[in-house]
């Protein structure tokens, strides 16, 4: 049975040249990084490299960039610093944001008494820009706008600049979780003043387990991890070097090929479009999934005209992984918060399906699905 992966918005399968490259650090360089001889310089060296290169990419300073396992941590890292060492008391954010965001907001309020305002999201997945600039104008307690660059379930692309402008028009901090748009929606940190962003290395074609997070030089930065100095004293623990190795070569080829990958992908979106269209006319896209110039390239959440909780099960049987996005999907025990914000009653009882796309991805593979995905919702 041929397997077809069409999930990569959850994890993407490794690319063969980060395997090689992975594989060379474990077995050539496997010194510590905190060591004093020769072995823990040359581990060393190969995370400051990679620290430079990715400072490079965001342009920013390599001194701003923090080694983490992933973008959840970097999340909680982040959230926690504002509000123990900024001064942060408000934290403005939206009902649809990742969980390490949500969950972390929902801690914070518990555990120190902060303020937390959810922007009203409309029918699109869409924040109100007059209605987040209301609430940083009406408030003195110093603020943090924590919103997501990409939506992860139906790709909405956040407009940075707009939110980067209103933060710094009032004295409020910009965090946003990047996860799902390293790679995918370019950044320049000069020109778009994020205060902070994350990455997750396997989101792009990397290793699990790695990932860093960007904050803006001056800020103080406690560690949540005890126990040494490693990461500028952000961040105890030996540094997971092959991993980051790993990291540095995938967003190295990401960056490289951006152009070309883009074009591929996005075509390939456009074609699953067009064909699901044509065998099931009724079908609807969630968000802006199917907007090109507003939603990421990679990912595309279909909404069915019918209701199929086993819609994901005999996908899955027939080797074809995708993701569900409604509480009557089989295999998942909740439904997605993120379609509960935007959907009426009755749009949410359908079944909704995310696809998302990579570089290893064809036509040939499109074809498969639809045909398998017609002859479930058409029976």
């Amino acid at each position: 049975m041929q397997k077809i992966y069409f999930d990569n918005a959850a994890t993407t399968p490794l690319d063969k040249e980060v395997v090689k490259v992975m594989t060379e650090h474990m077995l050539n360089n496997f010194g510590n990084p905190s060591s004093s001889h020769e072995f823990g310089r040359k581990a060393k060296a190969q995370v400051e490299t990679a620290r430079k290169h990715i400072a490079a990419y965001f342009n920013c300073s390599a001194s701003e960039v923090i080694f983490t396992a992933g973008g959840s941590e970097a999340d909680n890292m982040i959230l926690l610093n504002a509000v123990k060492n900024l001064g942060v008391q408000r934290i403005i954010s939206s009902p649809i944001e990742h969980h390490a965001v949500l969950h972390t907001i929902e801690a914070l309020e518990k555990d120190f008494g902060i303020e937390v305002d959810y922007l009203s999201i409309d029918h699109e997945g869409e924040i109100d820009h007059s209605e987040l600039e209301h609430k940083l104008k009406t408030s003195e307690k110093k603020s943090l706008v924590s919103l997501m660059q990409v939506n992860n379930e139906i790709g909405n692309i956040l407009d940075v600049d707009k939110v980067s402008k209103l933060c710094k028009e009032n004295g409020a901090l910009f965090h946003s979780d990047t996860v799902q748009g390293i790679a995918h929606v370019p950044i320049d940190l000069q020109a778009n003043p994020i205060d902070f962003i994350v990455a997750s290395a396997h989101k792009f074609h990397g290793p699990k387990g790695v990932g860093f997070a960007i904050i803006k030089k001056g800020f103080k930065i406690e560690p949540m991890l005890h126990g040494g100095e490693q990461e500028m004293g952000t961040r105890a623990g030996t540094e997971n070097t092959h991993s980051i190795v790993g990291l540095d070569k995938a967003l190295s080829l990401a960056m490289d090929h951006y152009d070309d990958d883009k074009t591929y992908i996005s075509g390939l979106k456009q074609y699953f479009i067009e064909q699901i269209k044509e065998k099931v006319p009724e079908v609807n896209f969630n968000g802006l999934s199917a907007d090109p110039e507003r939603s990421a390239f990679h990912i595309l959440n279909v909404r069915f005209p019918v209701n199929k909780p086993m819609l994901l099960f005999n996908l899955d049987l027939k080797g074809i992984a995708a993701s569900g996005g409604s509480a009557c999907q089989s295999g998942s025990s909740k439904g997605s918060h993120v379609l509960a914000a935007i959907l009426n009653e009755e749009d949410a009882k359908h079944t909704s399906v995310r696809f998302s796309f990579s570089k290893f991805n064809t036509t040939e593979e499109i074809d498969i699905v639809i045909k398998e995905v017609a002859s479930i919702i058409n029976k």
